[in-house]
């Protein structure tokens, strides 16, 4: 059996050029990186803007376990499946993180028959937008430094500086850190930090920046901390933010790419969802509803992170309207749910099956109260029985809810047409009609937009604030932030802020530790569990299964 690396090796690439001709645009708006991979211009916007919108579907998925869901995949394979039964579908996917590439997860290009290429370029270096967000990023932390130390006009209080360097790659020893030591020329000293990159509020804003001003309007309104007087500091009162902006006016462009099957996808903008709002691009997301019949994007992680940051923040500031959404599930997933060790769920089990299957019903629920139909998305294994699909096959059937059993990841996109048809039928043939709606109204303070998604999303009795967070919650109120929407950074593994409650956790309230403000992105961190916003790296991190030989072939990339 091929690794997905030799699979994407051995993919016959379209041009970049070909890719963007079949969507109608001319060369005069691409910008190619090498002969597979673009960005697309500025101007292309005002081209398209005319143009009537696609169909927008999200694919998410159940919380996500150590057996596999394969929502990328599913993403990837049913933009394809789109393509063989007749429609245009174009991919609006996030790009991975060096972080991840390197540590455990792996990478972000899907996987068997249904990735986007060139795959090692993705999940890599790719055009250079991680690199761009990081310098950015560093520019105003390295400007903060340098006011404090050519005088400090601003007064800043360095004890209240909130504001974080950020590294694209997993490294716990830069999470607290002491900066400013050797002497007064080496700057102020200070505790200081760094996040992931990708957690950061530059990569934040860039995923939801309208265009050019609106980036440099957002960054001017990083909150970076406080003066001496209690006053807040923000980035456009170091006058960098014009600078930063130098930083990312080519990172804000979208990114195209190719699947395996030759079907165009956009790969721009990259956050984690369980510590930051996990969805692609803005910019992405609409030029890619203008660009074909048929908007495939996903969100992070499982419903209750991703898809509901996806319509309570991304949709809330964008406008975005999605028409269905797809969820995705194995049948291994399940039965890990209902209890069974990882080793023993290739062999049949009806009861664990139908115990964890409670995890499914519950983001489908999820997905239906922001007025979204759903279409279940089962990635079927070789070990899944005929019994077991039964079981899935009737549970879905009592909630009246389309199933589909794919086998993209083995066929590509033949093995998705069913899921494809059963996305067309929802959205094309009035069996189910979206009304969406966010899921709290942005009036509401920011402990009741809290109170909302834990009881609603995570079937939580409710939230309960540590000291630190209810000082911190009364700080951003005082500041005038209580009307933005809430970001949760909680454990994707459950629906609860516990990694260890599988299925559908009862009894249980979500404890917020601490509450931030990223007020340029336009939203409230609420800090949940044990969450860090720097990973480390595991035992034996991939990358010390990757190589690369004398001639550049890369090898044990996935």
């Amino acid at each position: 059996m091929l690794s997905d690396i030799e699979i994407a090796q051995s993919a016959v690439m379209k041009p970049i050029t070909e890719i963007a001709s079949d969507l109608g645009i001319s060369p005069e708006y691409i910008e190619p990186y090498g002969h597979y991979k673009a960005k697309l211009s500025e101007s292309l916007y005002k081209k398209t803007e005319d143009k009537p919108d696609g169909k927008l579907v999200l694919v998410t998925a159940i919380n996500p376990t150590p057996a596999g869901e394969g929502k990328t995949t599913v993403s990837v394979g049913l933009a394809q499946s789109m393509y063989k039964v007749g429609k245009k579908a174009v991919l609006a996917l996030r790009e991975p993180s060096l972080g991840p590439v390197f540590g455990i997860k792996g990478g972000a290009a899907g996987g068997g028959y249904s990735q986007v290429v060139p795959m090692e370029d993705i999940n890599l270096h790719f055009t250079g937008d991680m690199h761009a967000i990081t310098a950015a990023n560093n520019l105003l932390c390295a400007a903060i430094d340098n006011h404090m130390q050519q005088g400090n006009e601003l007064r800043i209080d360095q004890r209240r500086i909130l504001f974080k360097r950020c590294l694209d790659m997993n490294d716990r020893a830069l999470r607290d850190i002491v900066i400013g030591m050797g002497g007064k020329a080496n700057g102020i000293p200070r505790e200081d930090g760094f996040q992931i990159t990708v957690a950061s509020e530059v990569m934040a804003i860039l995923c939801l920046a309208a265009d050019l001003e609106d980036l440099k309007k957002r960054l001017g309104r990083i909150l970076i901390g406080f003066n001496l007087s209690g006053e807040p500091v923000y980035a456009a009162d170091l006058n960098v933010h014009g600078a930063m902006t130098a930083l990312l006016k080519d990172a804000l462009k979208p990114n195209l790419v190719q699947t395996l099957e030759n079907t165009p996808a956009l790969i721009h903008g990259g956050p984690f969802a369980n510590i930051a709002h996990g969805c692609n691009s803005v910019r992405a997301t609409k030029l890619a509803l203008k660009l074909g019949d048929y908007c495939i994007t996903e969100a992070g992680f499982g419903s209750d992170l991703g898809a509901e940051k996806f319509f309570d923040i991304k949709c809330r500031f964008s406008g975005l309207k999605p028409d269905c959404v797809v969820l995705v599930a194995t049948i291994r997933a399940l039965k890990y749910n209902g209890g069974v060790e990882r080793s023993k769920l290739q062999e049949e089990n009806i009861a664990a099956l139908e115990k964890g299957i409670v995890n499914l019903g519950v983001h489908i629920e999820n997905m239906r109260k922001f007025g979204v139909p759903v279409v279940a998305a089962i990635n079927r294994f070789h070990t899944d029985t005929d019994a077991e699909v039964r079981a899935v096959e009737a549970f879905c059937a009592s909630l009246n809810v389309p199933v589909s059993m794919t086998e993209i990841f083995a066929k590509g996109g033949e093995g998705g047409k069913d899921l494809a048809l059963k996305v067309i039928d929802t959205i094309e043939n009035g069996n189910a009609v979206s009304n969406f709606r966010p899921i709290y109204d942005a009036e509401l303070t920011i402990k009741e937009k809290l109170e909302v998604i834990a009881k609603e999303i995570y079937r939580a009795d409710g939230v309960q604030f540590t000291t630190a967070a209810e000082k911190a919650l009364s700080e951003i109120e005082s500041l005038g932030y209580s009307n933005l929407p809430v970001c949760v950074a909680k454990t994707q593994y459950s629906l609860s802020d516990d990694p260890a409650k599988l299925g559908k956790p009862e009894g249980f309230k979500i404890t917020v530790r601490d509450l931030r403000v990223s007020a340029g992105a336009g939203f409230v961190v609420a800090m949940t569990g044990n969450i860090l916003t720097m990973p480390g790296l595991p035992k034996k991190p991939a990358a010390m299964n990757i190589d690369c030989d004398g001639n550049g072939n890369i090898s044990g990339l996935f």
